[in-house]
């Protein structure tokens, strides 16, 4: 594992104006995601996490505090530079899918890459069918979204997510609109791009989730409350075998 952070968060703090309210999302919240780590970041309605979530993804800055994601300080640049900072360093995957859904797996896939002056249209669709194939949809890539299954879809979403070679993929719910089965495929992908040197932050509010991950922190009233070493980490391959068996 590369010993660099990905993600450098240092007193985080996040207010919002409500009426005549300042709420306080998140109070002097502070953590690091070295490279190649896989960390669930869990927590339920009201405790933070999406404030959170916004932030790491370059969507929203802090009131007050650090935000360095691959040790560049996201306060120090403006919205345009942000917008560029997530493009090329942050793959998206989130419960919906967020797909076009006139459009083919191919050419879902392609889409971060129109926004990169440097990629030719044939190395964009080269590299677009290389990440589908990396998610086991090679078959599928001429598809509609509207052809395929919610778990092929969440696919197409994960390979877009790897499209332009991310320093981070930011997963929020990925598996919260999926069966038992599918998300355990799902669960299963993230943990071979894990086992491939990838930093994925997976959100979620389902602490089974926490038990495939090898690191967990929890937030709640704007704190981090728990971040821990998962000392066990569970095979989702494993527990797709064993539901096979028992069917």
């Amino acid at each position: 594992m590369n010993s660099s952070s990905i993600i450098r968060v240092e007193a985080v703090c996040k207010n919002f104006q409500v009426g005549d309210e300042i709420v306080k999302a998140l109070k002097k919240v502070s953590f690091s995601i070295m490279a190649g780590e896989f960390v669930t970041l869990m927590g339920s309605s009201g405790s933070g996490k999406s404030t959170l979530l916004n932030i790491l993804g370059c969507l929203d800055t802090p009131t007050s505090g650090d935000y360095y994601l691959d040790e560049i300080s996201v306060k120090t640049i403006d919205k345009n530079q942000r917008a560029t900072l997530r493009n090329r360093k942050i793959g998206f995957v989130f419960q919906s899918y967020n797909l076009l859904p006139k459009t083919t797996a191919l050419e879902n896939v392609e889409m971060p890459l129109f926004y990169n002056p440097t990629v030719s249209s044939s190395e964009r669709k080269k590299r677009a069918m290389e990440v589908l194939d990396l998610v086991g949809l090679s078959e599928r890539m001429y598809h509609h979204s509207n052809q395929m299954s919610g778990g092929q879809q969440q696919r197409v979403a994960i390979a877009r997510a790897l499209v332009n070679n991310p320093v981070l993929i930011l997963a929020d719910e990925a598996t919260g609109n999926l069966d038992s089965r599918t998300s355990y495929e799902i669960l299963s992908l993230f943990q071979n791009l894990h086992k491939q040197g990838r930093t994925i932050v997976f959100v979620t509010h389902n602490p089974e989730i926490a038990s495939f991950s090898q690191r967990n922190i929890v937030l709640k009233d704007g704190h981090i409350v728990d971040d821990r070493m998962n000392p066990q980490v569970q095979s989702a391959a494993d527990v797709l075998a064993s539901l096979s068996i028992e069917e």
